[in-house]
């Protein structure tokens, strides 16, 4: 499968954990080694051959909205969530904005994701995932980091991988820890998604329901990155990852 041409980012976080940083603007707009997160992703899907990206918007939409403008890599298309009285979580945001999105599998991104690749560049973990992701067989391949190259995480690990990449969560096999970690971008297809069924506000995550099920049958696959992986959800790991950043500079 080639990288589809069109990913949805998620933006409309309210960036809580992010505070005092997120007191004047979105999570997606605090700045890693002098670029704002969103565009790291943008970033590395533009690079990847990615051509349209639809951002989700709440808390301080104004501000992205306005943010999206001056960014010169690729088109960006908006899905407003602020009328909702919260955002509406991974799954809910996919199928609020699913007349901007593809009904082929698509990428779907996180902004808080920012990584160093093994022998960059060029950098290709983004394509490598695509290329790997076959559809019917998958239900989505997520793009995972190990655990020991990991920062910013604060969990035990999310996946055992099998052989042929099918993922084993954590909660099933009973362990403590496990090696690998989710790092906030995965294909999917998202027609189950779009067909679920209505939930109060509109909101639904995929992390638990979602790939739960598609574990249990089989159907969910990642594909791993190596290299280091940097989670930036709060200020203390917004610093780690600037100063893992100057390392490698």
């Amino acid at each position: 499968m080639i990288v589809p041409k069109v990913a949805m980012v998620l933006a409309a976080g309210l960036g809580t954990r992010m505070r005092p940083l997120t007191d004047d603007r979105p999570k997606a707009l605090v700045e890693v080694g002098g670029k704002a997160l969103i565009d790291h992703m943008l970033d590395r899907l533009a690079d990847a051959g990615v051509e349209r990206a639809v951002v989700n918007v709440h808390a301080f939409a104004d501000l992205l909205i306005d943010h999206r403008k001056r960014y010169p890599g690729l088109p960006i298309v908006v899905s407003a969530e602020r009328a909702h009285p919260r955002p509406l979580e991974t799954g809910g945001g996919l199928k609020f904005a699913r007349a901007l999105l593809d009904e082929a599998p698509i990428l779907v991104a996180n902004i808080d994701s920012v990584w160093v690749e093994d022998g960059e560049p060029p950098a290709r973990a983004i394509e490598a995932l695509c290329e790997g992701f076959e559809p019917g067989r998958m239900a989505a391949r997520l793009m995972l980091a190990r655990m020991s190259r990991t920062s910013g995480f604060d969990g035990a690990g999310d996946f055992r991988m099998e052989a042929d990449g099918r993922l084993i969560p954590r909660r099933v096999t009973g362990e403590s820890a496990a090696p690998l970690n989710y790092m906030g971008v995965h294909v999917v297809d998202p027609r189950p998604i779009f067909e679920h069924g209505e939930t109060e506000f509109g909101l639904f995550p995929l992390k638990g329901p979602f790939w739960g099920e598609w574990a249990a049958e089989g159907r969910l696959y990642g594909a791993l990155m190596e290299g280091d992986w940097m989670h930036v959800g709060d200020p203390a790991a917004r610093d780690a990852a600037e100063a893992r950043l100057k390392a490698f500079a």
